[in-house]
């Protein structure tokens, strides 16, 4: 009984998680529909570049093989990296890229690099040079408090106005991300539960 105690006291302790409050700021921005990529620069300024799953490469460089980048991602990154070193620096910066040949390509002629982090940085922090070269941060639509309501009206402006993104007609939804709890979650008009994908059902029919 004694060793069997013991064993138990050494088993690590794990604390349950803090719950957040509901009733707390939200943040809602426009979901683009790209694929989900990164930029990680660390401390001596070597930059890495990644897809939603794996680091990727310009294809070419250093023997790398075919298939190597994502969607010219890593080409693109590795073009612009003293510039993009010096505006975004040490640290790891999700966004996505969209554009041609991009799922729903937005009509862009070009493709573009959209940061997620909107509460840093604005389009007008960008230099130009990253303008030109396709660096955007995501559109923000609304911040206040955390009320399903108030995403159903921006889902409806979003639907009536179009995309943010060259006022693209079918834009795919919003992220929203909760101040609380550090989450984010998103809607969308296709493939989601709920009021959305049944309006879009009836309207294809």
């Amino acid at each position: 009984m004694k060793e069997q105690f013991e064993k138990f006291r050494e088993e690590p302790f794990e604390k349950f998680p803090k719950i957040g409050r509901l009733n707390k700021e939200m943040i809602i921005t426009e979901k683009i529909d790209g694929i989900n990529a990164q930029i990680y620069f660390n401390k001596f300024g070597v930059m890495s570049v990644g897809s939603k799953n794996r680091w990727i490469y310009p294809e070419g460089w250093s023997g790398r093989a075919k298939g190597c980048d994502k969607f010219g991602f890593a080409q693109w990154a590795y073009t612009n990296s003293h510039n993009l070193l010096d505006f975004l620096g040490e640290g790891r910066h999700y966004g996505e890229w969209a554009g041609k040949g991009i799922q729903r390509n937005y009509g862009l002629d070009e493709k573009r690099f959209y940061l997620f982090n909107c509460g840093r940085w604005s389009d007008r922090d960008i230099p130009m040079s990253l303008i030109k070269a396709g660096l955007r941060v995501i559109s923000v639509l609304y911040i206040g408090y955390y009320s399903m309501d108030q995403i159903n009206k921006t889902m409806e402006y979003l639907q009536v106005s179009g995309s943010f993104i060259n006022c693209f007609p079918r834009p795919e939804g919003v992220i929203i991300f909760h101040t609380g709890t550090r989450t984010t979650a998103k809607v969308t008009f296709d493939f989601d539960k709920g009021k959305w994908s049944s309006q879009t059902n009836e309207e294809s029919k």
